[in-house]
């Protein structure tokens, strides 16, 4: 007889969705929701830890990193977590928990969309 008991597999979360924030600058004026939704991925990249742990994340193999991969920024661990918190919050990182620790990813989406904002047409 066999004391062992199967268990049901768990679906991962799925991770929201980001929609790019606004169009190119010379499509169109911002209406005042994608001026503020810009300005607030801007803010959170103004700031030299955000943005290093942004690049870190951007250019971790897989496109994805672990916050213990990451967290080397020359700031404590609850700081980290302050400046990871504020980019989830801009929309610029999404993150995963597995176990004890959580992953983060830059969302493709985002990445583009940010490109196209500050790209200019090309001159024919």
């Amino acid at each position: 007889m066999s004391n062992t008991k199967v268990l049901p597999l768990l679906e991962p979360e799925v991770p929201e969705a980001v929609a790019p924030c606004c169009p190119p600058l010379t499509e169109r004026p911002f209406t005042a929701e994608e001026a503020e939704t810009a300005a607030r991925m801007f803010k959170a990249l103004g700031d030299p830890v955000r943005l290093r742990l942004f690049s870190a994340v951007a250019s971790h193999e897989g496109g994805e990193a672990c916050v213990c991969d990451i967290s080397d920024v020359g700031v404590s661990q609850p700081t980290v977590s302050h400046h990871l918190k504020k980019l989830k919050e801009a929309g610029l990182l999404t993150s995963e928990r597995r176990g004890t620790w959580v992953y983060y990813r830059v969302e493709p989406s985002v990445l583009a969309a940010m490109g196209k904002l500050l790209t200019l047409p090309a001159v024919a």
